[in-house]
């Protein structure tokens, strides 16, 4: 038997179950990663991941190669090429089996559903959860749909964890002597992403480090973007080099069980693991979050600002707010962003600036390296107000005093403002007068909008939802989901 194993955003070869239960029957593997530069592009996805990728994939055939696998990388432009792409390949190396783990982004599925059709009469094809604990659509209510809301998903998804707990693929014996290592290089616009170390190995020991120094004080110190307090792992996981059930592991090794409730050591940041898996099981069951919709269709009739000059100021890091600057500089410079500083430039740019979520949903991928379409577009959507939330509108982030809370000393903005590297900390947050004061010319813009103003205008945008009438929010809803229905009656349940 010929099992051909297809990477995707899965560059690991410890818990992948595609690539365990291809090698479960004795069967001789060969793995392919099909890379679609096109496709990248047209996702906005940045140069710096594609750089990260393309050394992942370079480690990925390295480990391969020593359980005696081959990676062959094959290339198109587009998804819409890869049905055609496999079959001529298939033609030249025949398989009788095609294993994968599942995608979730509707051009991922749709391309899959379109690989299905075209192979099925070449060799049988395999699918599997490879991407969260707890497979998509397997957590829902009692009426059988997805949760709206983060906190009863949590508590299903913690119910589900104490019932059956996770399972971890071991990696798959060698099945020969090691073969020759593929040379990668993938083309297109790249950006130096070697502040990363690659590698499975490098990412599980950042896994395990974290655990034993910063798991403990997580929740203490995950807020200060000037403190190394957060894990640093979303790049790898954006690309699969580890899972969430590895990330699971390291946890309860560390603590000697997994923490189920809050109070608890460990529980903060397993949290953010559950919401990683939430907006991922949102993306699966409601389509148009890939369709660059809103999750709560009513608020399609948000009148955004089409301040382009604005916008133009925040992509660049010269709003005249600190710690907003900060943050988009630091992105912009290392294609990394704290997830507090996150959240506070997204709420700057929808509730202060009152641009459209997609504008910013669009900027970020361009620009992280653990860009990723879930998560990306759950956390703006969130900030923004349209997004699974129970009652989010009125939420505004004062970037003033969200600095002076979590950059106190201005650290963090030194770093990346260097014409503030003189102003006492009493005054970083608040810079302008001193700044005319005692550095004439300094060159570091006033605020281009007043806070306290711009916050009335964005509760009043929202506040406005509220005069539609039923008729026109039912509507809106029920146009909703039958474009969902019909996006998902296109698929099969189970596509590659």
């Amino acid at each position: 038997m010929r099992h051909l194993v297809w990477f995707r955003a899965d560059l690991r070869v410890a818990d992948n179950p595609a690539l365990y239960e291809a090698a479960a029957e004795g069967a001789q593997i060969n793995a392919i990663y099909i890379d679609c530069s096109t496709q990248w592009q047209q996702h906005g996805r940045s140069p710096i991941q594609r750089d990260f990728l393309s050394r992942h994939l370079q480690a990925l055939s390295t480990e391969l190669a020593a359980l005696g696998i081959p990676l062959t990388v094959l290339y198109a432009d587009t998804f819409s090429d890869v049905p055609e792409l496999l079959v001529s390949w298939l033609v030249e190396h025949p398989h009788d089996a095609l294993y994968a783990n599942r995608e979730i982004g509707l051009d991922e599925r749709r391309r899959d559903k379109a690989v299905q059709q075209r192979l099925k009469d070449l060799l049988e094809i395999r699918v599997f959860n490879g991407d969260c604990v707890f497979k998509h659509g397997s957590l829902t209510t009692q009426s059988g749909d997805m949760y709206k809301v983060f906190t009863p998903f949590a508590k299903t998804w913690l119910s589900q964890l104490r019932a059956s707990g996770y399972r971890l693929h071991p990696v798959p014996k060698a099945q020969s002597a090691p073969v020759s290592v593929t040379a990668i290089e993938l083309t297109g616009e790249r950006v130096s992403s070697a502040a990363w170390p690659v590698g499975e190995l490098a990412a599980l020991d950042r896994l395990r480090l974290f655990c034993e120094s910063g798991l403990y004080d997580y929740g203490e110190q995950r807020d200060y973007p000037a403190i190394n307090g957060t894990s640093s792992l979303s790049p790898y996981l954006a690309l699969g080099v580890i899972s969430p059930s590895q990330c699971l592991a390291a946890i309860e090794q560390q603590l000697g069980h997994l923490p189920m409730s809050r109070g608890e050591q460990g529980f903060v940041w397993l949290n953010e693991l559950i919401w990683r898996e939430f907006y991922r099981h949102l993306l699966v069951a409601f389509p148009r979050l890939s369709m660059n919709r809103a999750f709560k269709p009513d608020t399609e009739s948000l009148q955004w600002s089409q301040d382009k000059v604005g916008f133009s100021a925040w992509c660049s890091g010269h709003t005249g707010f600190p710690i907003v600057d900060a943050a988009m500089r630091c992105l912009n410079t290392t294609g990394w962003m704290h997830n507090r500083l996150r959240m506070i430039v997204a709420s700057f740019l929808t509730k202060d600036l009152h641009l459209s979520w997609r504008q910013g949903e669009d900027y970020f991928m361009s620009r992280l390296i653990d860009g990723e379409l879930a998560a990306n577009n759950g956390g703006w959507q969130w900030a923004a107000g349209t997004g699974a939330d129970a009652a989010p509108y009125f939420r505004v982030f004062n970037p003033t005093t969200q600095g002076e809370r979590f950059d106190a000393e201005g650290d963090f903005i030194r770093q990346w403002l260097p014409e503030l590297a003189e102003v006492p900390a009493k005054r970083i947050h608040t810079p302008h007068d001193w700044l005319d004061n005692n550095q004439p010319g300094h060159g570091y813009p006033k605020p281009i909008v007043d806070h306290k103003r711009a916050r009335l205008h964005a509760i009043a945008m929202f506040n406005a939802l509220k005069d539609q009438s039923d008729d026109i929010k039912n509507k809106a809803d029920t146009v909703t989901d039958k474009q969902s229905e019909l996006w998902l009656a296109q698929l099969d349940q189970e596509p590659v």
